[in-house]
């Protein structure tokens, strides 16, 4: 089966056919470093990962983009505010960032561009927008004529009779109703971050960031671009006028695009009490990989609604997994002879894992798959022996090479370090100190040792 999947440009499922035979050009949106993630931003983020190591998996070769927004209204905003650099604004962020990122077991970007860092880009860019009659200055600032554009309104499925070109915005994000044309350069402003450029000292727009550096480390036409919902409008549809007007081509093949985030379904907020970073959750002692499970249990294109129930759910069908795993990784018989029908049932439940991928990467739908070879797998595991318990262990690997909600074992702790862990832990249970307990647990999560409280004291296992 090919791989195929719904692009927002054009409204329906398509079969994925790239640009350059064997290699896909992948810009995924990143943060806008003004404050730290939340756990919705992160279902893009891992969706992303998913789709990316998919790929991999069909041996593309992929080059992955992910920008970094550190020029915009709040990150600006928010210097001002601290009278402070902008720098030294988004710094932390940044590095809370990636912290972030690895925790949750997504895999690196290839390139990470600034937009601090490509002004220049940027500044190019706009002048040949200007060259080409699409863009226009008014005062100090630049903007960019929609309807220079004709195509405007594609992506986001605004009719051209709603359109209100020659009214001039300056926010980076407005309204879907507010269809105006956009800031490409803003002038300086007094007390605002600024650079001197032949277009004058200024600073960009927020859409103009995004189609600069996509250009850069993709060219001007690429296979795939990415993001949350919300980046739909004004976001990706000022990308596609500003790259396509300018290049006089096709900006981007494949949109793709994942859905919100909800709690106990209603929107995140602050004012509501639901907003939760990933530091949040990880406080209350859950493993980040089954975090990372629950952002990817529900299809892309539906909303996910997070709970606390939910992520037990999660929990438990990743115990269910790692427990019949760790039961893989024990001494079977000596040799328990011929086991054709193991191989033929890895090589269908294989093809079949991926099959669902292949259609619109049915995450969950193939989720449930693995779990038909588990429930398939274990009434015959004791007459498994080490060459066969082997061979599934490695199917289990491929498997997440896609999904990463595994853990390789650990042997970087001897049982003498795991026990004297476990009895710091209880000390500190002891104390009441349960933030250290909860911190030692995680330790050793993440070290892939996982600990049972039962009746009978604390018991734990190594585990994927």
């Amino acid at each position: 089966m090919a791989l195929k999947f719904f692009n927002t440009l054009t409204k329906q499922v398509e079969p994925f056919r790239e640009i350059d035979p064997g290699r896909v050009g992948l810009y995924t949106c990143g943060p806008t470093v003004y404050d730290y993630p939340h756990i919705g931003n992160f279902r893009s983020y891992v969706f992303e990962d998913v789709v990316k190591r998919f790929l991999l998996y069909r041996n593309y070769k992929v080059r992955h983009v992910m920008n970094i927004t550190d020029i915009d209204d709040k990150t600006i905003r928010k210097a001002n505010e601290r009278n402070v650099t902008l720098a030294e604004v988004t710094g932390p962020y940044i590095e809370a960032f990636f912290k972030d990122i690895a925790t949750l077991n997504i895999l690196p970007a290839d390139e990470y561009p600034r937009a601090t860092g490509h002004i220049p880009e940027m500044v190019q860019l706009i002048q040949d927008l200007l060259d080409k009659g699409v863009a226009y200055r008014k005062g100090d600032s630049i903007y960019f004529s929609i309807a220079g554009f004709p195509a405007y309104g594609r992506l986001a499925n605004i009719e051209r009779e709603n359109l209100k070109p020659g009214t001039r915005v300056d926010l980076d994000e407005y309204e879907k109703n507010n269809v105006q044309d956009f800031v490409l350069w803003k002038g300086r402003k007094p007390g605002e971050h600024f650079w001197p450029t032949p277009l004058g000292e200024g600073r960009p727009g927020w859409h103009i960031e995004c189609s600069a550096m996509s250009s850069k480390y993709l060219g001007t036409h690429f296979d795939i671009h990415m993001g949350g919902v919300d980046n739909i409008f004004p976001h990706h549809e000022n990308e596609i006028a500003q790259s396509e007007a300018a290049s006089g081509g096709t900006f981007v093949n494949y949109w793709l695009h994942c859905q919100h985030l909800v709690v106990n379904n209603q929107k995140m907020s602050k004012s509501l009490g639901n907003f939760y970073l990933l530091g949040d959750v990880l406080q209350r002692g859950y493993d980040p990989l089954v975090i990372r499970w629950l952002l990817l249990s529900t299809h892309y294109r539906k909303l996910l609604n997070f709970t606390w129930e939910n992520l037990e759910m999660a929990k438990s069908a990743m115990e269910r997994i790692n427990n019949f795993l760790f039961a893989l990784r024990q001494p079977g018989p000596g040799c328990s002879g011929p086991t054709p029908w193991l191989d033929e049932l890895i090589a269908a439940n294989e093809l079949a894992f991926a099959s669902a991928m292949d259609d619109d990467f049915n995450i969950s739908g193939s989720l449930g798959i693995f779990f038909d070879f588990i429930h398939a797998v274990n009434p015959r595991l004791d007459g498994l022996d080490a060459a066969a318990r082997g061979r599934v262990l490695a199917y289990a690997g491929r498997l997440n090479g896609v999904l990463g909600v595994l853990r390789p074992p650990s042997s970087e702790l001897l049982d003498a370090e795991i026990m004297a862990l476990i009895e710091q832990r209880q000390q500190a249970r002891r104390e009441k100190n349960f933030t250290l307990a909860d911190a030692i647990r995680r330790e050793l999560q993440e070290k892939g040792i996982v600990l049972m409280d039962t009746p009978d004291g604390v018991q734990w296992k190594r585990c994927l």
